[in-house]
């Protein structure tokens, strides 16, 4: 049974990249520009998510289908990972069915499952590190150092928010008996392996001065400092409050109960990550992929009940709650209710922590439901800009974007509208240079007339608005400025601002 649900999740999935009204997320086209300027040792980010979508457009093109389908089977993976922890850690055929549902039936994993990002492979290999670290318990074979090197490494080059599940292993490792191996030689192999495949996301940090300090400077400013610790726990409770409870009994199962205690190393890795998280105020879902773990072991410790009949209670009333929380919880983790009905089910729902932005805004969709709305009418209107040049205007123009969304919807959709290059100061995209066109004629989106120094064009003019009420703050009302006989080039301009622009 809980294997079926593999299936059906793979299937949700499928069917909502099918039948999705929305678009890509702004997330997705930062990593296709970035796959476009690939340079694997020269990156800001770890570059396995470029490298997935130069793969990807190289036999499916530019498919909306084809680049969701990459996260819903990560995600599928997760899920399938999950059910086997249950089965290491001991757990019978309920225990793997209540770890499947928890994990199925829950937004967070849902909706990673359909973005292209490196959030959901973040989780699988997460989960794969422990899988190995608990086959290791189990079997005594040292070979699985080998697998829990890897999905350090794969981590490392996909995304680095792994170094804090290597931290949290290696506390555990050191606070249990399994201390002992780092006398030998396998755990050192594990290291290896893992910073040898991680590291081109390391040689990118030091070639362009470690950016990811900056970024978490300006993420912590912006984002991070207003995430508290009960804004941190409710999001943990909200995403699956059955689950929540399940997982709360398998961090205690793993610390005291006695058929558990010997993967006390798992329990460890999950007090430290979720300290970590605490302390430097992360976003809730950081702890995510810590969740299917304890899922597997309160779903083996409740199938282990002493008492008989209170077990034969407890697990079934524990599935259906799971279940029931269906109803709330998939509309906000599968992108297939379209904008206006999915705002009035949110509105009705009442459950304004679903509706808040990063920055403490509160929208009718979900974040990232807005993020995957607008961004072709934004294209399609400066094309229709571009299109009212002359054809000698047309021959120098450039196109800025103000952030990477905006930038990188240009990018994307600007090749089927016969658009000339991007260029944008916003992060990635100001590693990418400023292009090999003077910028005579610049078609600013996002930027506001007063935004411009009045002396830095010759002629300034705003020729359009792209208005979309369901989008966040800063893209429902998106300007479009023609900048003729800018005062310097975008070379100059770039020497000038000298620095990537985070905010």
């Amino acid at each position: 049974m809980a294997l079926t649900l593999v299936a059906v999740k793979l299937a949700a999935h499928v069917a909502a990249n099918i039948w999705t009204p929305y678009e890509f997320h702004r997330d997705a086209f930062l990593y296709m520009a970035m796959g476009s300027h690939l340079r694997i040792l020269h990156m800001d980010f770890p570059p396995l998510m470029a490298l997935l979508s130069e793969a990807l457009r190289g036999v499916a093109g530019d498919s909306l289908f084809a680049y969701r389908m990459v996260p819903a089977l990560a995600g599928t993976g997760v899920l399938l990972l999950a059910i086997l922890l249950a089965r290491e850690l001991g757990g019978g055929r309920w225990a793997q069915l209540l770890t499947a549902l928890a994990v199925l039936v829950n937004p967070l994993f849902l909706r990673t499952a359909n973005l292209f990002q490196p959030i959901v492979l973040d989780q699988l290999w997460w989960l794969l590190g422990c899988y190995a670290l608990v086959r290791l318990i189990n079997s005594d074979e040292q070979r699985w150092w080998l697998l829990l090197g890897i999905a350090g490494g794969v981590g490392l080059f996909t995304k680095f928010s792994i170094l804090f599940f290597g931290l949290a292993v290696l506390i555990g490792l050191l606070l249990t008996e399994h201390r002992r191996a780092f006398l030998g030689p396998w755990p050192w192999v594990a290291i290896g392996i893992a910073l040898v495949l991680g590291s081109p996301s390391v040689v990118g940090q030091f070639a362009l001065g470690f950016p990811v300090v900056e970024q978490m400077t300006v993420l912590q400013e912006s984002q991070l400092a207003r995430v508290g610790f009960g804004e941190f726990m409710f999001d943990q409770f909200l995403w699956q409050p059955a689950g929540f409870l399940l997982a709360v009994g398998g961090a205690a199962a793993l610390m005291l109960h006695p058929d558990l205690r010997r993967y006390r190393v798992l329990g460890w890795i999950a007090l430290v990550a979720f300290a970590i998280f605490v302390l430097m105020q992360g976003k809730s879902y950081y702890f995510g992929p810590v969740h299917p773990v304890l899922f597997a072991a309160g779903a083996v410790a409740l199938e282990r009940l002493p008492r008989p009949r209170l077990r034969a209670v407890a697990v079934p009333v524990a599935a259906a709650t799971i279940v029931l929380w269906a109803f709330a919880a998939v509309p906000f983790g599968l992108p297939l209710v379209p904008p206006e009905p999915m705002a009035r089910f949110a509105g009705a729902l009442g459950i304004t922590t679903a509706v808040r932005t990063n920055r403490g805004e509160y929208l009718p969709l979900p974040q990232d439901y807005a993020d995957m709305l607008g961004w072709h009418e934004q294209a399609a209107a400066v094309a229709r800009v571009y299109g009212a040049l002359t054809p000698a205007e047309q021959a120098t123009a450039v196109l800025f974007g103000r952030n990477y969304g905006q930038a990188g919807a240009l990018d994307f959709y600007g090749r089927g509208l016969g658009l000339p290059p991007v260029v944008s100061l916003a992060g990635s995209f100001y590693n990418f240079g400023p292009g090999e066109r003077p910028g005579a004629v610049i078609i600013f989106l996002g930027v506001e007339l007063e935004d411009i120094d009045p002396s830095f064009c010759a002629s300034l003019v705003l020729a359009d608005r792209v208005v979309n009420p369901w989008g966040v703050p800063e893209e429902r009302d998106v300007p479009i400025l023609v900048c003729r006989e800018p005062s310097m080039t975008l070379r100059e301009f770039w020497e000038r601002e000298g620095r990537p622009h985070w905010g």
